[in-house]
């Protein structure tokens, strides 16, 4: 999997989670019934899950069509002034610490064949492969099944018939298990403290999950 479409597994799971755990939790606070927690929690899971995708979708689809506009540029640099480019290419090997003859002959052999030419020049002043731009139906995809596997879990407890305080506790329990492994999972990528990332995780849902609940408690004594 590309970094491109881990990243949108990971957060598609760390979105879902986080929001629809607030969510439950603010609608459990209110006193209402478990049946509409319920249902709370499956409509944020499932909005949630597609206004994911479609935000994923547009991002990916805006960058690789940036992307495809400068290697458009490129490749009519390419074509139009080919010195010019063969002496920046050759620059850039030297750069890299190849002396200036070997830089300027694998620099004219890299020029001799276009599309060879077009990756190298878009790799090393872009960092992009054109070869492996990410798909945006993919990376859509990904975010709708992730974020709809992390709003999910903590709406399990509500489908047991349990009532008072006992779900709501369950999610919490839920989310904060849940929070870690993509705590984890972020360290991991980003090859950062993997404890950091776990502690960091858990706090983000413990204090969405507080302020929620407080809203809740608040709207609800009002209500009623």
């Amino acid at each position: 999997m590309s970094g491109g479409l881990a990243r949108a597994a990971v957060f598609g799971v760390n979105d879902g989670l986080v929001s629809n755990v607030s969510l439950i939790l603010g609608f459990a606070a209110s006193g209402v019934d478990s049946s509409v927690v319920r249902l709370a929690g499956l409509a944020g899971a499932i909005a949630g899950g597609i206004s994911m995708a479609a935000g994923e979708w547009i991002s990916v689809s805006a960058q690789n069509e940036l992307v495809e506009r400068e290697l458009a540029i490129e490749r009519r640099e390419l074509a139009g002034n080919a010195e010019a480019e063969t002496e920046e290419l050759a620059a850039m090997y030297e750069e890299h610490g190849i002396s200036p003859d070997t830089a300027r002959a694998a620099a004219e052999d890299v020029m001799m064949h276009p599309e060879v030419a077009l990756r190298v020049h878009a790799r090393e002043e872009m960092g992009v492969d054109p070869s492996e731009l990410p798909s945006p139906l993919a990376a859509a995809a990904i975010s709708l099944v992730c974020f709809l596997f992390g709003a999910l879990l903590p709406v399990i407890p509500w489908f047991t018939g349990a009532t008072g305080f006992a779900p709501g506790a369950v999610s919490i329990g839920i989310g904060v298990v849940a929070a870690g492994f993509v705590g984890a999972a972020i360290g991991r990528f980003a090859e950062r403290s993997i404890v950091k990332s776990i502690v960091r995780q858990i706090t983000i849902v413990l204090v969405a999950c507080a302020i929620t609940y407080a809203i809740g408690d608040i709207v609800g004594v009002n209500l009623s």
